[in-house]
């Protein structure tokens, strides 16, 4: 560690706390996003709501639309870190 680095340490420490905590937050929503149990559980919800009277067919299609391209940008994305 250089003088340079020493003498700003004051300032750029909670810059890089922030910075850091920052990274990690969007690390774990990321995380919950592109995970593939989530979305099927949520279709899954979807259904049970449709079937039970909460939802009409024109929510749930637009629902369900929204989940299956989300699975499969999951499953696209899953590919591509795969090759």
């Amino acid at each position: 560690m250089g003088l340079l680095s020493l003498l700003t340490l004051p300032v750029t420490a909670p810059l890089r706390g922030v910075l850091w905590v920052a990274e990690q937050i969007a690390e774990q929503v990321e995380g919950e996003y592109y995970n593939e149990d989530r979305v099927r559980s949520a279709l899954i919800d979807l259904e049970m709501s449709l079937d039970m009277g909460a939802i009409d067919e024109e929510e749930y299609e637009a629902a369900e639309t929204i989940l299956l391209e989300r699975l499969k940008e999951i499953r696209a994305r899953k590919a591509a870190a795969a090759e």
